[in-house]
Formats: C-alpha cells, structure tokens, sequence
C-alpha cells in the first residue's frame, strides 16, 4: 500500500471512485458529493493553502482517497472530505492510513476537523466514531452538503 498526494492524471480514477462508493450507499442525489462540480478536476481544487488530498495505491492502482479543506472558508475548521474506498481496499488498513496522513495533515492547519456522512455507511460511521470523532446532533452550520443525516466533530490539537 502508497499513500501519496492526489496529481492531475488521478483526476479520473478518484472520480470514478466517489462516484461507485456513492451509489453503492445510495448517495447518488442531490445534495450530496454526487454534484460537486469539483469531482472531475480535484487536483486542482486541492491544490491551494489549508487543502490536501491523498490517494491509495494498491498493486500499483488507485483504490480510494481522501482530502482535507477549510469547512465553509473557516481558519479554525476543517473538513475531511471524499473519503472513500474501494470494496477491495476495506479492511486493509487503508483507511486507517489515510485517515493518519490527513489528521497529520489537519493538525498543522486548523483546531477541528468536521465530517458529513450518511448513516447508511455503517462501517464508515464507526470508523469515525473509533477514530476519535463525536457524533453531532445537527450539521455545521455552512454545510454544503444538506442531504447528509450523520455528522461528526474532531478536536485536534493544531491551528
């Protein structure tokens, strides 16, 4: 397993990525990833102060990413965002790894990390959960997000 920084040419695997993981857990909707305009060119959304993405290699192929950026322009806050990987990838550690990288990553920059999901994902929620992040009653305000019904807090010890 790689864990590296997400190039230009990883635009097109990281986007058919997203897009299989999202309709596997039925968020191919609005309001939701599925129509984030910035899906099909994340190297270059990610490619600004306070943002990083990282992709998963495994045997020399993409398998899933994950990225972290400002939550709703805050110096304060961010957001883990499009973590997703491959049936394939799920428990091997690859999350684990990915989700260190950007903590790592979040630490330098900002004091909490925020994350939106979907109760639907299961496993991914007790990832979170096992991970250190609180569960939330309601989202951040600022979301973009507004079809996401689980949301989760991280207090880190950067900014």
């Amino acid at each position: 397993m790689n864990i590296r920084n997400l190039q230009p040419s990883d635009n097109a695997a990281i986007e058919r990525i997203i897009r299989e993981c999202l309709i596997e857990f039925g968020g191919n909707r609005a309001g939701l990833a599925w129509e984030d305009e910035s899906l099909s060119h994340l190297a270059d959304y990610y490619n600004a102060e306070g943002r990083a993405y990282w992709v998963v290699e495994q045997d020399g192929r993409i398998v899933g990413g994950c990225g972290i950026a400002p939550f709703a322009e805050s110096s304060e806050v961010c957001e883990l965002q499009k973590m997703y990987l491959l049936q394939e990838a799920r428990g091997t550690g690859a999350a684990a790894a990915l989700l260190d990288e950007a903590l790592g990553f979040a630490r330098i920059h900002y004091r909490q990390c925020y994350l939106e999901t979907l109760t639907t994902m299961v496993a991914a929620n007790r990832f979170y959960a096992k991970h250190g992040f609180a569960q939330l009653d309601a989202p951040l305000a600022g979301t973009e997000h507004y079809a996401c019904d689980a949301w989760y807090i991280k207090q880190l010890n950067g900014g």
